[in-house]
């Protein structure tokens, strides 16, 4: 099979499905209304509530779920062969991924830009409240910090990476302050010369490495997780027009450029899929994933299919910054597409690779010599990027290599193959470090209502020491863990977790849509949500069994029973209200009621 089979493919069912599908949800199930004044209108503070123009939230928006999942996901679901990732991708993205993303974000705006944690309480009811706060709460510090780790891993040693990283956090102040005060509403000006000085910051990365200037830029792990976390908690505190709006959207920009140019890459060089279809450990026993293709592939290809982790962003930051209604479905549905998309680069750039080089890269050497195979390229490939690459499980280092291989076939550049790897290891952190700096400031505002309930002054967003005094809790809880390192031990946790909570929003979802009188338009929601708690449940349940019992990890298991409870709980407490609607015991909140869908997201605010 060729790559550029399956590009073609899905660019049509992406198209199709923004045009048709997104347009009928828009209209239809959500009715967005252009003339209602968004909290971003109504709230302006000029810190959180702020009127954005929709193209810059959508690459906020999108830089900031784009983390590490729809890089690492399809790399290591490859296992299972290109097929199974391939459509989970394709259909999870259109039917459950980008609704999920939309529909979140709308309930969120009607609720003031609240969190998803404030449209259960609203919605269903405190205890649904108090359990949404406490998983969302647990999953963020556990994403934040397995994310993090692997931008250490990156960057660790690396005067290049270290560089070119960290100067797109002054290049982002820089042009926050040039938008705001030297040239205001002047954003192409802007983003030219951000772009720019992002490029010059990439080209300067190898000068950086030999000059004399490298021992300041050269960290060890340690000091890397400490200055990650200092990092995440000035993202939380600043205004989000000086730092996390234009650091992620222009970030945005070389993800999007680097994977245009990959897909350009696909198109040039047409390389053939080596992986198979579908190989011999879809039914388990692969090196990779411990489990079958059901339901493990689910949980591992999240991002770039469905992931709960999107609810955070789409009910934290960018509720806050959209200014019109009829935005919800560019930044909601299209920006998801937009991921699914990456997905597919990063599935096809792990799958050009020989087979067996791709297991000898993702398994450690003793796995490897028990599956019986005999690397192809992988000597010749270490030779040129300089690495050895064998025995560096986790997905990075293979997506970057099946990245650069492309890259070099592209008019002879193939002297140049170990600029294109580390290339492409500082673009994974550059997904990676957005989507710390939007969690860290979605988590402080989830610090700051759970603090409430016992100090309502922390509630208030314009209060500086409740800021600053949640957002430092937050962040040491992430970064201790980053720290001592032990959150590596539960990051296979976070497959689950984060799908548990995708099942969650969705049904939150769906009883706002029940509220609003849309009961013949639930199908839209409830069919992923079906799905999605199924296999993930049965997922979770395997995961407690056959690997953390026998492991003796007890801390997981009860770690991993205890969400899979909240969540059951959560949906019960939806089923309870779904079954009152629907009986007319429990009142419909239409749109036309000013009571609820206006005042009473004020009223939660003063709580």
């Amino acid at each position: 099979m060729h790559a550029l089979v399956l590009v073609i493919i899905a660019a049509c069912v992406f198209v199709l499905a923004y045009r048709f599908y997104s347009a009928f949800i828009a209209a239809k199930v959500l009715a967005l209304d252009p003339n209602r004044p968004t909290p971003a209108v109504r709230l302006n503070d000029g810190r959180d509530y702020v009127p954005t123009n929709k193209w810059l939230i959508f690459g906020h928006h999108f830089a900031a779920i784009a983390g590490a999942g729809p890089l690492i996901g399809p790399v290591l679901a490859a296992q299972f062969g290109y097929l199974p990732g391939f459509l989970w991708i394709l259909i999870g993205g259109v039917l459950a991924g980008a609704v999920h993303d939309m529909v979140v974000l709308f309930a969120s705006v009607r609720h003031n830009g609240k969190s998803l944690a404030e449209v259960a309480k609203a919605q269903i009811g405190p205890v649904s409240y108090w359990l949404v706060l406490v998983a969302t709460l647990f999953l963020l510090i556990i994403v934040l910090a397995g994310a993090s780790i692997a931008v250490v891993n990156a960057l660790f040693n690396s005067p290049w990476g270290a560089f070119t990283v960290g100067v797109t956090i002054p290049i982002a102040i820089f042009i926050g302050a040039y938008l705001k005060w030297l040239r205001p509403g002047k954003i192409v000006e802007g983003s030219i010369i951000g772009v720019a000085l992002i490029i010059l910051a990439v080209v300067l990365g190898p000068v950086i490495k030999e000059s004399a200037l490298a021992p300041y830029f050269t960290f060890s792990k340690k000091e890397l997780s400490v200055l990650i976390p200092v990092y995440g908690f000035f993202a939380a505190v600043l205004p989000v027009w000086l730092l996390l709006v234009p650091r992620d959207y222009l970030s945005s920009y070389m993800k999007f450029g680097t994977m245009f140019l990959l897909a350009i890459g696909v198109i040039l060089v047409n390389p053939v899929l080596q992986m198979p279809a579908a190989t011999q450990f879809i039914s388990g026993g692969g090196p990779v994933i411990p489990g079958k293709v059901w339901p493990f592939m689910f949980i591992t290809i999240a991002c770039g299919a469905i992931s709960g982790f999107h609810s955070l962003v789409s009910s934290g930051t960018t509720p806050k910054m959209v200014s019109n209604e009829k935005d919800i479905r560019t930044i909601g549905y299209g920006a998801m597409l937009t991921e699914s998309f990456v997905a597919l680069m990063a599935l096809i750039a792990a799958t050009v690779l020989p087979t067996a080089d791709y297991f000898a890269i993702n398994s450690p050497p003793a796995v490897f010599q028990k599956l019986g195979m005999q690397v192809q390229d992988l000597p010749y490939l270490s030779a040129l990027v300089g690495e050895e690459l064998a025995g560096r499980p986790g997905g990075a280092v293979s997506l970057a290599v099946g990245m650069a291989d492309i890259f070099s076939r592209i008019g002879g550049l193939r002297h140049l193959m170990s600029y294109w790897y580390h290339f492409a290891i500082m673009f994974e952190a550059l997904f990676i470090l957005t989507l710390i700096d939007a969690g860290t400031r979605v988590g402080r505002y989830l610090m700051q209502e759970i603090g409430g309930a016992f100090y309502p002054k922390l509630r208030d967003y314009k209060w500086w020491p409740g800021v600053i005094a949640t957002s430092g809790i937050f962040t040491f809880c992430w970064g201790y863990l980053l720290y001592t390192g032990t959150i590596s031990t539960i990051w296979p946790l976070f497959g689950v977790n984060n799908q548990l909570l995708g099942g969650m929003a969705l049904a939150i979802a769906t009883t706002f849509l029940l509220r609003m009188g849309k009961a013949k338009y639930i199908w839209v929601t409830m069919v992923p949500m079906v799905f999605l708690l199924v296999t993930t449940i049965v997922a979770g349940y395997q995961n407690i069994v056959n690997n953390y019992l026998p492991k003796n990890n007890y801390l997981l298991a009860v770690i991993s029973a205890v969400m899979i409870v909240m969540v059951v709980l959560i949906v019960a407490d939806s089923v309870r209200v779904w079954i009152g609607i629907l009986s007319g015991r429990t009142p419909l909140i239409k749109e036309t009621e000013e009571t609820f869908m206006k005042d009473a997201p004020t009223k939660y605010l003063s709580e």
